[in-house]
């Protein structure tokens, strides 16, 4: 068992799911302030956040980060990490809040790929797009992200994207530490199963922080697993809804207790915010 803090992170709330489906999932600035503080109460040391506008849409908008820095740091000191990832949104648009405001961590996607929601039940797909991120897309915000001096969190849905840091780690614009989300249970991406997280991980370039993400209630099982080879954990109402099958949590705050517990049962301590940003090598919050 890893004696190094795991270091819990929390998706507060994506950009598809609607309070339809989870009444929990919050929209304006001070709602997601709100879920950061939450999460950061039960034990979280991260938050990655997407704006939403007012109704629960996508909000790409600087002045709509900026509102909701403002208001997470006026609860807390959390690392932030915003979101750079969308379909049919200008590059240029998707990272201008990344250039003004600084945050962290940014996250960057890795790959293309087929994104889907498929339900057995009804027989039909709900979500069916290409999330197309070509090596232009991906060189620009990684450049982006280096002048604004924030750590790329490289979001990988597939041990292709893994791959894909060759070049980039070869031209000198992909630097050390990596960090690495890794993305399991994404129709179009890897399946969400243990023995596929310990492929992930053997694939990594060295040296690299990790967590592992497992969507809907794949997020357990590879929490536990991630948990007990020494990496890091994200969970949230981005990528799940439930603390097990029938039982919705209530907020942000409820899935990360869930993932502080699974560390302590497992013997494993959970990283302060100092402490994740002294393990991550993160520069202190503004």
């Amino acid at each position: 068992m890893s004696s190094t803090p795991c270091v819990v992170s929390a998706a507060l709330t994506g950009v598809l799911a609607k309070r339809d489906l989870c009444p929990a999932i919050p929209y304006t600035p001070e709602e997601i302030a709100e879920e950061a503080r939450r999460a950061a109460d039960a034990g979280a040391a991260i938050v990655h956040i997407h704006a939403r506008t007012p109704e629960g849409g996508p909000d790409w908008s600087v002045e709509t980060f900026r509102r909701i820095r403002a208001e997470v740091r006026a609860r807390t000191d959390v690392i932030l990490n915003f979101s750079t990832g969308a379909v049919g949104v200008p590059r240029e648009e998707r990272v201008a809040h990344i250039r003004e405001l600084g945050p962290e961590l940014a996250a960057l996607n890795m790959g293309s790929m087929n994104y889907a929601i498929y339900s057995a039940r009804q027989k039909q797909f709900h979500v069916d797009h290409v999330f197309a991120n070509p090596f232009t897309d991906i060189r620009f915000f990684l450049e982006a992200m280096n002048e604004a001096g924030v750590r790329p969190e490289m979001e990988c849905f597939d041990t292709g994207h893994i791959g894909n840091t060759r070049p980039l780690i070869d031209l000198g614009i992909l630097k050390k530490p990596y960090q690495f989300s890794l993305i399991m249970g994404v129709l179009g991406g890897i399946p969400g199963t243990v023995a596929n997280l310990v492929h992930q991980v053997a694939s990594l370039p060295r040296p690299a922080h990790w967590q592992a993400i497992g969507i809907s209630l794949n997020q357990w099982p590879l929490a536990a697993t991630a948990i007990a080879m020494g990496g890091n954990v994200r969970v949230g109402l981005e990528d799940n809804f439930y603390l097990e099958e029938g039982r919705m949590a209530r907020s942000n705050g409820d899935l990360v207790e869930k993932a502080v517990a699974m560390c302590r049962d497992q013997g494993r301590p959970v990283a302060s915010i100092s402490e994740a940003r002294e393990i991550l090598g993160l520069k202190e919050a503004e």
